[in-house]
């Protein structure tokens, strides 16, 4: 369903990609009204006005680098063009101008919108799902389940449940293959020899101090499996406790795996605690004495007879 915006018809197009790309912490100010279905001439001619625009601005179709340039150069060329055009019914003034009036009815967004299309996909056993003619993966845990796709402009984020099993940049190329290595880190602790020969793990970018173990232990598969055995503390300490643990070891001079996992292990042990000490001050000062004749005295003559 549609909703017909209050602001100017005319300036509605302009404010929604200026203020929308530029101004996330505003909105504006809008009055909801209910439209029918694939009805545009009951929302102000807004999606009109888009139309008009993509026309004005996007003949002949123009390529950038990336979605952050498109909208700069977007914003860029809609502030030039409000500046030097007049308003379609107000003569004696530019759109800008139009715009700059409006400003006032704009209300702060307490939140960022969460626009997105979600849509349910199959996870092969390869931990693989296909979207948009591309293939992303997802962590292990979800391997031939279903899952929940949310697409937005620039990311995917990938849901199983209330779980997220996955997060990638968006692609809009075709029969691609996405991966994350660190999604496969639990087959990896069953296969170390996937570390040489797998696809995920083709020029994975590991952190620095990570990078640095796996040189010093060099190759072959004694080196791969004890790699593999200090990626696998990632799973139950951490990426960071992990990463510390490995610039300690290589401080002092030992490229060791048990070493690093004796290191990981002393500081999941909890502290000492302190032994507690009683000062004299919190001593009692009428402490009780050891007399049992004093419950004679709660029994009367009478009794004691």
């Amino acid at each position: 369903r549609g909703f017909a915006p209050r602001p100017d018809r005319h300036t509605a197009a302009i404010l929604i990609l200026i203020v929308g790309n530029s101004h996330p912490d505003c909105r504006a100010a809008v009055e909801p009204t209910a439209c029918s279905p694939a009805a545009g001439w009951e929302k102000g001619q807004v999606e009109q006005q888009v139309q008009t625009i993509r026309g004005r601005f996007f003949q002949p179709r123009l390529r950038f680098a990336s979605l952050a340039e498109l909208n700069g150069w977007l914003e860029a060329e809609c502030r030039r063009w409000a500046e030097h055009h007049a308003h379609p019914e107000r003569g004696d003034i530019t759109v800008a101008e139009a715009l700059d009036m409006e400003r006032p009815a704009l209300q702060p967004i307490l939140a960022p919108f969460d626009g997105f299309h979600e849509s349910e996909h199959a996870v092969t056993g390869t931990c693989l799902i296909s979207f948009d003619r591309n293939r992303y993966s997802v962590m292990s845990t979800a391997a031939r389940r279903t899952v929940q796709v949310r697409s937005y402009a620039d990311r995917i984020v990938i849901r199983c449940g209330d779980a997220i099993v996955g997060e990638h940049e968006r692609h809009f190329g075709r029969n691609c293959t996405i991966y994350d290595p660190w999604h496969y880190l639990p087959v990896l602790a069953h296969k170390p020899g996937a570390l040489r020969n797998g696809a995920p793990f083709q020029d994975w970018d590991l952190p620095p101090a990570l990078h640095r173990l796996r040189r010093r232990l060099g190759t072959g598969d004694e080196a791969d499996r004890r790699f593999v055995r200090v990626l696998s503390a990632v799973l139950t300490d951490g990426l960071e406790p992990v990463e510390a643990a490995v610039r300690e070891a290589l401080a002092n001079g030992t490229a060791s795996d048990e070493l690093i996992l004796n290191i990981l292990s002393r500081r999941r042990e909890p502290a000492t605690p302190h032994s507690i000490v009683t000062s004299e001050d919190r001593m009692l000062q009428h402490p009780p004495l050891a007399d049992c004749a004093r419950y004679d005295l709660l029994r009367g003559y009478d009794a004691a007879a």
